[in-house]
């Protein structure tokens, strides 16, 4: 690509349709405050006042941004991951920044790449990946790469930038964010000289354009792969030629962008034994959830349905609907589903034990059971001493909380109701 191809100005970043736009992206997304304690509201009473000086500042190539707030927050896979949440104002900036250094290169960047970028899904990769699949390249090389964002080379990523950017104002921008000190709990100030840590509207873009070149080094050897941020898959025909890969783009990443792989989560296998973005490939064209996240989906139905929780039934109804549907948003791409339909039935099971539990006692039971349109000497199971997980399949229980029921109340299985 030409260094020449695009031009980045920081007037364009400035613009006030530009301004605009990422203000409604920063609201929109909420957040948390950043280290000077200010909200979104409170940011643009700020902002209203003082924005004139702020936008001189960034012209004069004076602005400096704030610390960004450490938080850690648990990974799926286990362990945590450490975020930096930029101020409500430097989350603004950043915006302003991804929306005009975006709309320059999206278009330049590889068809292979389908994170963080507009019109492309998770989902568009996994089809990407079944039609290498469909192809015979049963083979996927899986590299995982170690502590990524926080491995981000910044002299490395801002040669890349140098040959994409003109503007030395927007540069020079850049890398105030990339160094700006992380703020940790107590207040202690750590100085970062890599990494470009996720919280930042930035940061996913500056991820995809310091891997672009493994992308490009990808197509120049014609490898079937895609690319979603640090997830990375390539697939080949054989056993011998997928370890092959592994080998050499290995040694390519430690050579060219100072990148170490994750041997434990790296390696070579069989199509239907590997994970894309949560789904698993099988050699027949069948997508379904990979184990991982039906164990995931498992250990989060455990918490939503614990009887211990001090919540009414409807905000335990709410919490339910928004977690179910959001993963079923994502995993209804799946058409492989009889692993998910076993789980049903546990679920609801989990469902009636939670209500069990809840019902207190014989009186709240028998209360319970009767509202529920259990008559006569059914109603003597209230009075049962059996364990709550054993009463949740009680055909007296079952009767009252049927599937009908459950429904009819919103506690709902998305993927039944889908057919």
């Amino acid at each position: 690509m030409s260094t020449m191809d695009v031009q980045v100005k920081l007037e364009a970043i400035l613009s006030r349709e530009n301004l605009i736009a990422a203000w409604s992206a920063v609201k929109a997304n909420d957040g948390a405050a950043g280290v000077d304690g200010k909200t979104i509201d409170g940011t643009w009473v700020h902002l209203q006042k003082h924005w004139d000086g702020i936008r001189e500042k960034l012209r004069s190539g004076t602005y400096r941004p704030g610390a960004v707030r450490a938080v850690e927050i648990p990974k799926a896979s286990g362990g945590s991951r450490l975020l930096g949440i930029p101020t409500v104002q430097d989350r603004l900036i950043q915006q302003a920044l991804h929306q005009v250094m975006s709309a320059a290169f999206d278009a330049q960047m590889s068809r292979h790449s389908y994170g963080f970028r507009p019109q492309r899904s998770a989902h568009d990769a996994v089809t990407a990946a079944r039609g290498y699949v469909a192809e015979g390249k049963v083979w996927v090389v899986d590299i995982d790469l170690k502590s990524f964002f926080d491995q981000v080379s910044h002299d490395r990523l801002m040669h890349l930038l140098g040959r994409r950017i003109e503007d030395k104002r927007v540069l020079a921008l850049i890398g105030r964010y990339l160094r700006a000190p992380m703020q940790h709990p107590g207040g202690r100030l750590e100085p970062r000289s890599c990494g470009t840590p996720q919280g930042g509207p930035l940061s996913p873009l500056l991820a995809n354009l310091y891997l672009d070149p493994l992308d490009q080094e990808l197509e120049r050897r014609g490898v079937a792969f895609v690319r979603y941020a640090d997830d990375i898959a390539l697939f080949a025909a054989s056993e011998r030629a997928a370890q092959r890969m592994l080998g050499s783009v290995t040694a390519w990443l430690s050579t060219h962008l100072s990148l170490v792989i994750n041997e434990q989560k790296s390696g070579v296998s069989r199509s239907g034994t590997s994970k894309l973005l949560g789904f698993c490939i099988h050699e027949s064209g069948e997508v379904g959830p990979a184990p991982s996240a039906l164990k995931k989906l498992k250990e989060r139905v455990r918490q939503l349905w614990d009887a211990r929780q001090s919540v009414t039934t409807e905000q335990l109804r709410t919490n339910w609907l928004r977690y179910i549907q959001g993963w079923w948003n994502y995993f209804a791409y799946a058409n492989k589903r009889t692993k998910l339909r076993r789980l049903s039935g546990w679920i609801r099971r989990h469902m009636r034990k939670c209500f069990w539990l809840r019902w207190h006692n014989r009186r709240g039971r028998y209360r319970a059971l009767f509202r529920l349109g259990v008559r006569g000497r059914a109603l003597g199971v209230a009075g049962c001493r059996r364990g709550a997980w054993a009463m949740a399949i009680n055909v007296v229980v079952n009767t009252a909380l049927r599937t009908e029921t459950l429904n009819q109340y919103g506690f709902i299985i998305p993927w039944e109701l889908a057919g």
